[in-house]
């Protein structure tokens, strides 16, 4: 019995002490290492992470990051409060992304990704960046109205995903606006019949591609 509990402690202390739970920006920042930001839909904004739309169902914030959670980059997803004003939350992620290249990580190694208002918040953290070597990924975010703000134009490199039943569609107007701002640009489109609430939970049609193109630009 004693050593029944002996190896149960030592188990619960090996998978507590490598997660990575609360998602928040690094204490310790090593160069070496990559980093991902994720920033969640409007709907998430408030205490709930688990919040239920009357159309497209339950946005499982908790379970997108554990999934878009990867060995080889340290995720930060931060639960933004109600009432967040996108552009000021966008300097605070661009001030995290100097912070981080002030620190010695290269920008190649800086990755961006957002959904929904989160794009929106991602497209004009990019904005204050211009910095054409970090990686920003879009999803379900680029809205006519996007594309018709001169002040926000995305640097770097690109990567969108929209879903075919969803009114969001492709990025391509917003990078026609801006393309000499733009490193390279990446487009896919899902069709899960989901609409908007394709990305509410980590489904693999979304998540697959977007992680296979995280890990192909890398430093």
């Amino acid at each position: 019995m004693k050593l029944l509990l002996l190896l149960l402690g030592v188990l619960t202390f090996s998978s507590s002490a490598f997660a990575n739970e609360n998602y928040a920006f690094p204490e310790v920042i090593d160069k070496n290492a990559r980093y991902v930001f994720y920033s969640h839909g409007y709907i998430v904004e408030g205490e709930n992470p688990t919040p239920i739309h009357e159309r497209w169902g339950q946005y499982d914030f908790p379970a997108v990051k554990a999934q878009l959670t990867d060995s080889s980059y340290h995720l930060i997803a931060t639960h933004r409060p109600a009432k967040t004003h996108p552009f000021k939350y966008a300097e605070k992620l661009a001030a995290q992304v100097n912070k981080l290249i002030e620190n010695g990580v290269p920008a190649k190694n800086i990755s961006l990704v957002g959904f929904s208002r989160g794009g929106f918040i991602t497209a004009i953290t990019s904005s204050y960046l211009k910095n054409k070597n970090i990686n920003f990924v879009i999803l379900a975010a680029c809205t006519s109205g996007l594309a018709k703000r001169k002040e926000i134009a995305i640097y770097g490199h690109l990567f969108s995903v929209y879903e075919t039943s969803d009114s969001v569609g492709s990025c391509s107007d917003v990078v026609a606006r801006r393309d000499d701002t733009v490193s390279s640009f990446e487009e896919i489109s899902i069709s899960t019949g989901k609409e908007h609430g394709a990305f509410f939970k980590p489904r693999k049609e979304w998540l697959i591609p977007v992680k296979n193109w995280l890990k192909r630009h890398k430093g």
